[in-house]
């Protein structure tokens, strides 16, 4: 198995593929990505048998920003006979992998992908039985084992390998599935949302997204990203020219302040999460984000990027270069992760926490 699979948003292939020929050339792995253009994933073929593997276990998942998952493939399963698609299956994994700790049927996130869940649903139980006899599946799932995909690109096609649980997705296809609340002032409020389930450890989130913890909404109106907020007991400084959803103001835990999000500055000391979702030109947003930061303004913030009409990727790695310097050179030791989320169209999705600070002021503590 030489190959890496990479699954992606339709439509975003070739940044995706920019993006792990760029990190694959760093760790002196050397390849060629094959892409197909609205299929939802790309194939990084390995020059080296042992280097695909090398990759999915050196090249830190949460890093990536355009791949929802990543995973190690040996070739395409082709014409899988209807009356048993199941022994070329497992015959792919003997030697390979044993005793791994879950099975994902899966497909691209495409109508024609969409097309194949019911059969992958179907599929799944008999398969994984099949796996478990052969000794290639536990009989419980287990989160500290690799992960087996079969992942079907078409009716009898897949490719199938394995992820490692520790540098992979948690979640299926790599997208959390989440329900638009009926109360929710708009869809972006999915956004924030999923940025929580992707950025932040579920056994921190009691700590970092804690009731009484005050926010600050850049752009806030009508409410979307607020609406998370408040739904987590935070109190929020929402900061728009635009008028709120009564719902959240009638909460009491909003203070609306009609002015531009640019020259906006925080009436308290005590921000934790500063949250944005502006339409700007990426470079200016950064810089905000970036000043907040570095003043001391917030201890972590979460934001969107625009995404340029081209060279998307080299464009975002200039800029998360520049906000990593930025923060350096003034003394601020930061995590910078970045993702192209599932309800993300043409943007990213930043978050930064500051660890700590050389110029630490009473904000910080």
């Amino acid at each position: 198995m030489n190959k890496v699979v990479l699954y992606c948003r339709p439509g975003f292939e070739k940044e995706c593929a920019a993006e792990i020929t760029d990190k694959a050339g760093k760790k002196e792995v050397y390849g060629f990505a094959r892409v197909k253009e609205n299929s939802g994933y790309v194939l990084f073929e390995c020059y080296q048998p042992d280097d695909a593997d090398r990759l999915i276990r050196e090249i830190p998942f949460s890093e990536l920003i355009f791949a929802r998952q990543m995973l190690l493939v040996g070739e395409l399963l082709k014409n899988l006979p209807p009356e048993d698609r199941i022994t070329p299956i497992t015959g792919m994994l003997m030697g390979v992998v044993e005793r791994a700790g879950e099975l994902r049927v899966e497909v691209p996130d495409t109508n024609e992908g969409k097309e194949l869940m019911k059969f992958c649903r179907k599929f799944t139980v008999p398969l994984r039985n099949a796996m478990r006899q052969e000794k290639l599946l536990l009989a419980k799932e287990n989160n500290s084992r690799p992960v087996i995909h079969v992942f079907f690109i078409a009716p009898g096609c897949c490719y199938v390998g394995y992820s490692y649980s520790n540098n992979n997705s948690r979640f299926y296809m790599g997208i959390p599935r989440l329900k638009f609340p009926s109360d929710a002032p708009s869809r972006s409020t999915l956004k924030l949302e999923e940025a929580f389930h992707v950025f932040i450890p579920y056994d921190e989130w009691e700590e970092r997204l804690d009731s009484g913890l005050h926010a600050v909404d850049l752009g806030a109106c009508p409410g979307g990203w607020t609406y998370q907020l408040v739904k987590r007991s935070m109190l929020v400084h929402a900061v728009d020219n635009g008028p709120m959803a009564d719902s959240l103001m009638d909460t009491g835990q909003v203070k609306h302040y009609r002015v531009d999000g640019f020259k906006f500055e925080p009436p308290v000391k005590n921000i934790y999460w500063v949250v944005c979702d502006m339409v700007e030109k990426p470079a200016k947003v950064a810089q905000l984000m970036t000043d907040w930061l570095v003043q001391s303004w917030c201890r972590e913030a979460i934001f969107n990027l625009k995404l340029p009409m081209k060279k998307r990727y080299e464009e975002v790695a200039h800029i998360l270069q520049k906000i990593e310097r930025q923060l350096q050179e003034n003394g601020v030791n930061a995590q910078i992760q970045a993702k192209h989320l599932y309800h993300d169209r043409e943007e990213i999705t930043v978050h930064v926490r500051r660890i700590w600070s050389l110029y630490a002021t009473e904000r910080d503590y």
